[in-house]
């Protein structure tokens, strides 16, 4: 079933018009200093291909409504699967149980004539047998390229989504939200010794881009490179010592350590290494860190965040100094600040939290390879796998999947096993050079809070880090 207008995804059913979303937000809303009835539909897919057949395909389709009032500090929130008019009237009586508000309400986010994305149903658009298809070409395609190949999975995952915020003020914004990704793993073995390489590619568009030849044999190439370079790994070193970072996906690094520490409700409460801290220097001079939910494509992108607050760039830290935190709606009404469009949820079954969209630190003006020179000896992380963070201190753990030991300006042997410790506050004013050369991720990125995740995208030049602790075998 397709639409020209993305809208009728919402009301379909005929158990609802737009006329009556209306007036349920302002009569269920009422008595709240905000909130929103957030309607949603999503289509979304996912093909695994192991081993050389597929292993799965899922289709599936959801919609439905999440209701949220807001008095004070305190929310009330419900959500079903049933976008009717009886179920929001339900919903309703759950915010009878907050205190009814005693001030006038937040003024609604200011109007976004910007549309990121407008394509209806681009599921539909490549039939089922050529998105298979284009997984059984890159299996044979990776098989092919060099004999020590001894396994391939890809996987290929797209969603479809038409998100509409309704409002007791009268204001209402409506986003279309597509999202696909092409991933491709590989296993090489050598005299029983196997390692893993993998590399992904995606973001928000259409599947036709993945379908492209040479999208799908870079992705290979990257993959298997990696697993190559892992065969030739020794024992990573130990101690504190210079790390040179790689551009682009090692931004992850800077998400967890620092990203989260800058959302605004961490910093509201005081839980955050960054609480208080505006117009300090939290930074190395050169160092500037921003947020941008309005670059056309990215993963972390949006038209609006899910409050209805149009997305842009959000300045965290300018030449080292903190300029601000992501906002969203509430905590951006109790701090006296301005929301910057990062209000953020999983889906309709859960309430928006300040959340990154595409952060990313900017492009310096040092020459790469001269920062590899500048090393006596440390390490390149050129990429990255899981890490965690304690938001409290700052303290994160990052495991690096591709990594080198430098010496006298060189980069030698490949490492294995390398992870890298430090904390997010400190870390920064450790930056010794800031490459020219920025990159933004592959477009990959999930984040994950308070149980939600969302897509969401980081990037970074080539950064020379003095003195960071780095976690080995040898």
């Amino acid at each position: 079933m397709t639409f020209t207008d993305p809208r009728g995804h919402l009301y379909a059913d005929g158990k609802l018009s737009p006329e009556e979303a209306q007036a349920l937000a302002r009569k269920t809303l009422a008595q709240c200093d905000d909130g929103e009835l957030f309607l949603q539909f999503v289509a979304s897919e996912s093909f695994a291909f192991d081993d050389g057949r597929l292993k799965t395909a899922d289709y599936s389709r959801d919609s439905g409504f999440g209701l949220r009032g807001v008095s004070g500090e305190m929310t009330g929130f419900a959500h079903a699967n049933d976008i009717s008019a009886s179920a929001i009237a339900r919903a309703g009586e759950t915010l009878k149980l907050l205190d009814p508000t005693t001030g006038s309400p937040a003024a609604p986010p200011r109007l976004n004539n910007r549309h990121l994305y407008t394509d209806v149903s681009p599921l539909d658009l490549v039939p089922f047998a050529e998105k298979v298809a284009l997984l059984e070409k890159i299996d044979a395609a990776a098989r092919a390229r060099d004999p020590r190949v001894a396994q391939v999975t890809a996987s290929l995952s797209g969603s479809w989504s038409v998100v509409e915020i309704v409002r007791a003020d009268g204001f209402v914004a409506t986003d279309v939200r597509p999202l696909v990704r092409l991933n491709v793993s590989i296993v090489a073995e050598v005299n029983g010794r196997r390692e893993t390489g993998s590399y992904g590619i995606g973001g928000r568009h259409l599947y036709d881009r993945l379908f492209v030849e040479s999208a799908w044999n870079e992705a290979i190439d990257h993959a298997l490179g990696q697993a190559l370079v892992n065969l030739e790994s020794v024992a990573a070193p130990a101690g504190e010592m210079t790390v040179l970072l790689g551009p682009g996906w090692p931004g992850v690094l800077l998400h967890e350590a620092i990203g989260h520490g800058l959302e605004g409700d961490f910093n509201r409460k005081g839980t955050s290494a960054f609480t208080g801290r505006i117009g300090e220097r939290v930074a190395a001079p050169g160092v500037t860190v921003v947020d941008d939910g309005s670059i056309h494509d990215r993963r972390g992108s949006l038209s609006i965040d899910d409050e209805g607050t149009p997305t842009g760039e959000t300045v965290l830290i300018d030449d080292g100094i903190l300029k601000g935190y992501m906002q969203d709606r509430l905590n951006a009404r109790l701090m006296g600040m301005e929301p910057t469009g990062n209000g953020r949820r999983e889906s309709y079954q859960h309430a928006p939290l300040p959340r990154m969209t595409n952060t990313f630190m900017k492009a310096g003006n040092d020459n790469p390879e001269e920062l590899l020179s500048r090393m006596k000896s440390g390490i390149f992380a050129k990429s990255f796998g899981g890490g965690q963070v304690d938001i409290v201190s700052g303290k994160f753990v990052f495991s690096c999947t591709e990594a080198y030991l430098v010496e006298n300006g060189k980069l030698g042997a490949p490492i294995k096993g390398a992870t890298l410790i430090g904390d997010g506050p400190s870390v920064l004013t450790k930056v010794t050079g800031i490459g020219s050369d920025l990159e933004l991720d592959p477009g990959i990125g999930m984040c994950g809070k308070g149980g939600q995740g969302v897509p969401a995208g980081v990037g970074q030049p080539t950064l020379l880090v003095d003195r960071l602790t780095v976690g080995g075998t040898a």
